[in-house]
């Protein structure tokens, strides 16, 4: 029907044309920021589970830096233990040295005055080897690292390697029979610091192993919160360039049909 008050052909051309538009509007969103879900009216569930994905890979990402962390701390106790191990080497040396019968008491003194020296040095080393604070050489306590959850820990215990924790506090040279008994007690000493340095290796082997783990975790489920919340640019591409060419043909029918009234007023004159 030809008729001048309502357009009906202009109302529904520019209905299409704000559709095109909206299409065309949302593709160029999507490709400018590479995602497919910007908001939550784009996909709920999808955001949903993009969200709990995003959080997990966060956990995951952290726990590799507290598992490098916990090696750094390692590497800084396994530095100290081995100066102490050097310490009570030569320390055994001394005593084997003293523990002869060619030496005198005088020459004994000396190597007892460098034996004690020697000893006080570890004390000194177990009581400054510190990691961001925490002692790491003077207890038998244990340092917790928490990776990709709360339930998921690796306990690393601290060692005590003062002349107390090895048994060394009270050991002297200044007779043979002083020196053998320290050297039994050297060999006890170095066996605890091989015992601790062991223990150290040992986690960080598995600490290292840890963190490739976690990187492996952290690595499926980008690629699986990619799939679900990345934009494919293939296929929007091809949308936005339909959208493009309606919007196009939406502009160009709008202008034919508001036209259309002219035509009725030719009937008119």
């Amino acid at each position: 029907m030809l008729a001048i008050k309502n357009n009906i052909m202009a109302a529904n051309a520019a209905r299409q044309l704000g559709q095109s538009y909206d299409a065309l509007a949302k593709s160029v969103e999507r490709l400018s920021s590479g995602l497919r879900i910007i908001s939550a009216k784009d996909d709920a569930a999808g955001l949903a589970v993009r969200e709990l994905m995003r959080a997990d890979v966060s956990v995951l990402q952290q726990g590799v830096r507290n598992a490098q962390d916990a090696t750094s701390l390692i590497q800084t106790a396994e530095g100290g233990m081995q100066t102490i191990d050097n310490l009570l080497n030569r320390m055994k040396q001394l005593a084997e040295q003293a523990a002869t019968g060619s030496y005198t008491s005088d020459q004994r003194t000396i190597m007892s005055s460098e034996f004690k020296e020697l000893s006080a040095e570890i004390g000194r080393i177990a009581g400054s080897a510190k990691f961001n604070g925490t002692t790491l050489l003077d207890s038998s306590a244990s340092v917790s690292i928490v990776f990709g959850g709360a339930t998921d820990t690796i306990s690393i215990t601290k060692q005590k390697m003062t002349e107390a924790g090895l048994g060394i506090s009270t050991l002297g040279l200044s007779t043979a029979s002083s020196a053998s008994t320290a050297l039994t007690a050297l060999d006890t000493a170095i066996g605890l610091a091989n015992t601790a340095r062991a223990h150290f290796g040992a986690k960080m082997n598995r600490l290292q192993s840890t963190v490739e783990v976690l990187n492996i975790q952290a690595e499926n489920l980008m690629s699986a919160e990619s799939r679900i919340s990345d934009v494919d640019v293939a296929t929007e591409m091809s949308a936005m360039t339909r959208n493009q060419v309606l919007a196009q043909a939406g502009v160009a029918m709008l202008a034919q049909a508001n036209t259309m009234p002219q035509m009725a007023l030719t009937l008119l004159r």
